[in-house]
């Protein structure tokens, strides 16, 4: 199975999402449901078929939940300067464009805009494991380009 790899903040979001499910969603529906089986045919009822796809989907995301929390390896503490890692920040330039800032995070935490990018793109898998200065070119769908580490912590 694979290692999902998360902060704290990031875990601790996860988990906060999962209770959610478990108590306000899953009661929530269960009403949608009720009141849709009390609105007559079942067969015909849109409501009903909605709440029940609805359904569907918080206990798939309930277990999909609570697989990614088991097999999380939480992300913890200061890691060697000289090396990027997941959790860390870097500091890159692409090509001759400004430097740009990012962590490297688990892909269940990505979030491009928000700088956090994952260790499974492209621009993260270049970047592990590289060192302050290293050029390296990045493989991505869209073409290949050189990114330089200007500075990891």
């Amino acid at each position: 199975m694979a290692v999902t790899y998360l902060t704290k903040e990031g875990f601790q979001k996860l988990q906060d999402e999962l209770d959610y499910l478990r108590t306000a969603k899953r009661q929530e529906v269960a009403e949608r449901l009720h009141e849709a089986m009390e609105g007559g045919e079942l067969i015909e009822n849109a409501e009903y078929e909605a709440a029940k796809n609805e359904q569907a989907f918080v206990e798939g995301r309930i277990q999909e939940l609570d697989i990614l929390l088991a097999t999380a390896h939480l992300i913890e503490g200061q890691h060697d300067p000289s090396s990027v890692d997941v959790g860390d920040t870097v500091l890159v330039q692409i090509d001759e464009d400004e430097p740009e800032e990012y962590v490297i995070v688990g892909a269940a935490e990505a979030d491009p805009r928000a700088g956090k990018i994952s260790n499974e793109s492209p621009l993260g898998k270049a970047l592990l494991h590289r060192r302050p200065n290293d050029v390296v070119v990045v493989e991505a769908p869209g073409g290949s380009f050189k990114v330089k580490l200007l500075k990891t912590t």
